[in-house]
């Protein structure tokens, strides 16, 4: 990758001069910015003060991101200046058709990554470099870190809750929204419609406003016990 010398600079100095090449008789501006970095040694003074932020980045790429990212801060020699990189996600409960369940992860804010460093002019330029990564969120690109309640509040989202008897209480995914119209498709209550007005993600039920008699009862049902109309 060739690198253009500020116009000042080119002004001021003959083209021999800034001719230059390594030991190895290479052009040094042929190397790429992460071998540059590991070369270049960072200022002890250098920012080192860790916060949280957000990037955006490609949709349904944000774990191979996460790891190229990685693989460039170690490439880099700038462990130090980076802690956790997460893609938030939750584990949930999905059923199929035929009643069989299986814990899959899903991803909370799909197209962001959430990462711990601190940021100056090496750590950005990292970030930014890294493929598939957009930019920060914040004005203009400039990156604003998260306060301790959002860290909080995705931290939290990303862990289950558990129980009093200390087991993880695993939401269920359920494809219906409140206000939804849904028929009962098996159970006491079978080919009635109604209109869904709760859900209960921590139990896989729902609650469907069904008319009995002529009046509106709610009736809880297990979600697969019930069809869109």
């Amino acid at each position: 990758m060739s690198c253009k010398l500020p116009q000042k600079l080119a002004e001021e100095f003959s083209p021999e001069e800034l001719d230059f090449e390594d030991e190895d008789g290479d052009d040094a501006a042929a190397q790429s910015p992460i071998e540059e970095l590991v070369e270049e040694p960072l200022p002890e003074t250098e920012n080192q003060e860790k916060a949280w932020y957000i990037l955006k980045v490609q949709v349904n790429r944000e774990n191979s991101i996460c790891e190229a990212l990685q693989r460039n801060i170690k490439r880099a020699g700038l462990e130090s200046y980076f802690g956790e990189i997460l893609v938030p996600t939750e584990d949930v409960r999905e059923f199929s058709k035929s009643g069989k369940q299986r814990i899959v992860k899903r991803k909370l804010y799909p197209g962001y990554v959430v990462v711990r460093m601190a940021v100056n002019d090496h750590t950005w330029f990292l970030v930014r470099d890294t493929a598939g990564i957009g930019d920060f969120t914040g004005a203009a690109g400039k990156p604003v870190p998260l306060s301790q309640t959002e860290v909080d509040r995705i931290l939290a989202s990303s862990r289950a809750e558990k129980t009093e008897e200390g087991e993880e209480q695993i939401k269920t995914a359920i494809r219906f929204k409140v206000g939804d119209r849904v028929r009962v498709k098996e159970g006491y209550f079978q080919n009635y419609e109604g209109e869904l007005s709760n859900i209960d993600e921590r139990n896989g039920r729902i609650t469907v406003m069904i008319n009995i008699f002529g009046r509106p009862n709610p009736v809880q049902l297990e979600h697969w016990q019930v069809e869109e109309v």
